[in-house]
């Protein structure tokens, strides 16, 4: 989902400019946004923000105590305005611009401040020619960089000061998911790509060294996961796998809640957690509509993918539950569907409608065993259960897309930009080779986002501390922390 091209590839072809323009003077147009997409990907954006206020807000606040319920939605919405502001000061330049001689792992500063960026500024898509204003692409990928930290405050949910998340949070997404982004979503894009390949077709004796030469350039200026072939088409990886991660090492640096495995911690209100369950669907069709950037079929297949997906999640879940435990429990149903939305995230623009059911159908079932029986196996405290929903369901999704994809399991395979210049075919498919590029996205995730974790949670512990004391706890943080009570009878 990129689209820099820094000033070395640009000189490397631009002898040969004018050369392919000879041959396709169409191409000196410069393209203009459609006004059709720009309104879907504006719309998307407000739904992914719906998302996470008051969405995950309320799914969150529902399964903490009363006495934790105001904290929560404080957690969450002040994430949102943390990250808002660093994401445009330099967040989006770290992860969609050029890095350099770093540019594998992380992108530059080039775009700081949105230095350059103005109305008429745009950004491809993944048809060639077609393009969206930058500043829509910005406030799309903010909502994404927004919403991941959001969902780690689930796993130390009723017991991590104020300070410390807001410190962690700021950190993390900068060491982090920022650069996890970016080599997961940055390259040249679709008409980088085929003008460099037109300039190959065209070109005769030296010059077509040269040009072949800025085509493998151009083809490099991108993150080391893209380089390496993995696919995420909404954030498998770049969201579910790092906040999960993530939230497992805070969880077991932090360690229990006072009183974990005694008292009795009971959902709240499971009235909010379904209403807020229920948000979190409905703004998933931006998220995972969303970040195909056009509104075309591929859009509507990303669409009713987050439709039955989900949906199978939701029912082998409740049916899964209901065998194991005698009666089927909303709270399961509820965690179902958001383990089916996180399973398809990766899928959604790749896999076909009865792959993804199937994707859905094994996401309930096997959540819902590292949710109950490996979560109490181990004994640790992941308070709202994001490891075992977001982590698992996100490598299960990430891997998973490499088999459903595969035009012969119904999927849409992987577009080619080169081998016909100016138009994306799709390409050869095999499944190995891409379950194998998916599995090392997978693999650098895991270790970025638990090693970068661990790393920033002891310098927070180290700067203020992680945890209140005992007798705040006990109390309460929407007391203790916000001087504030969710409910006042």
């Amino acid at each position: 989902m990129t689209f820099g091209r820094n000033a070395q590839i640009a000189s490397a072809f631009g002898a040969l400019a004018a050369l392919v323009l000879a041959a396709e003077p169409s191409l000196a147009a410069t393209p203009v946004p459609n006004k059709g997409d720009t309104a879907f990907v504006m719309s998307s954006t407000v739904l992914v923000l719906l998302m996470t206020i008051p969405g995950l807000a309320l799914f969150y606040g529902g399964l903490v105590r009363t006495k934790n319920m105001l904290s929560v939605l404080m957690q969450v919405m002040s994430i949102v305005c943390l990250v808002s502001i660093i994401w445009v000061i330099y967040g989006y330049s770290m992860a969609f611009t050029n890095g350099g001689s770093l540019n594998n792992w992380v992108g530059g500063f080039s775009k700081i401040f949105l230095s350059g960026v103005t109305a008429e500024s745009v950004v491809g898509t993944f048809s060639n020619g077609v393009v969206i204003p930058e500043y829509v692409f910005i406030c799309f990928q903010m909502t994404f960089a927004c919403i991941t930290p959001a969902l780690i405050v689930g796993a130390f949910a009723e017991r991590i000061k104020f300070s410390a998340l807001m410190l962690f949070v700021a950190l993390w997404v900068t060491f982090v998911y920022f650069p996890i982004a970016h080599m997961v979503w940055y390259w040249a894009g679709p008409d980088a790509v085929g003008d460099a390949a037109k300039a190959v077709a065209a070109a005769t004796g030296d010059a077509k060294k040269t040009a072949e030469a800025a085509l493998e350039a151009v083809t490099l200026d991108a993150g080391q996961i893209f380089q390496w072939g993995a696919i995420d088409f909404a954030g498998g990886t770049v969201v579910h796998i790092n906040a999960g991660i993530a939230g497992l090492v805070g969880a077991l640096m932090i360690g229990r809640r006072v009183g974990y495995g005694r008292e009795a911690m009971p959902p709240h209100s499971l009235t909010m957690t379904m209403i807020g369950a229920a948000l979190l669907w409905v703004g998933w069709f931006g998220f995972n509509a969303g970040s195909n950037l056009e509104a075309n079929g591929t859009a509507a297949l990303a669409m009713i993918n987050t439709f039955v997906a989900t949906a199978a999640a939701g029912l082998s879940w409740m049916l899964i539950e209901w065998a194991a435990k005698g009666k089927p429990s909303l709270l399961g149903l509820a965690s179902g569907v958001v383990a089916g939305l996180v399973a398809v995230t990766p899928a959604s623009g790749f896999a076909g409608p009865m792959g993804s059911i199937v994707l859905g159908l094994v996401a309930g079932v096997v959540c819902f065993v590292f949710v109950t029986s490996v979560k109490n196996a181990l004994g640790y405290d992941d308070s709202l259960d994001v490891f075992g929903v977001h982590a698992i369901g996100g490598i299960l999704g990430a891997i998973g897309t490499g088999i459903l994809a595969s035009p012969d399991f119904g999927g849409t395979g992987i577009l080619d930009y080169a081998s016909k210049p100016g138009e994306a075919v799709v390409a050869a498919y095999d499944v190995m080779t891409q379950v194998i590029n998916q599995s090392k996205a997978v693999g650098l995730t895991i270790l970025w986002s638990g090693i970068g974790s661990a790393i920033l949670y002891a310098v927070v512990n180290v700067v203020v501390g992680l945890r209140p004391v005992e007798e705040k706890e006990r109390e309460g943080l929407d007391v203790t922390s916000h001087g504030e009570r969710a409910y006042n009878y």
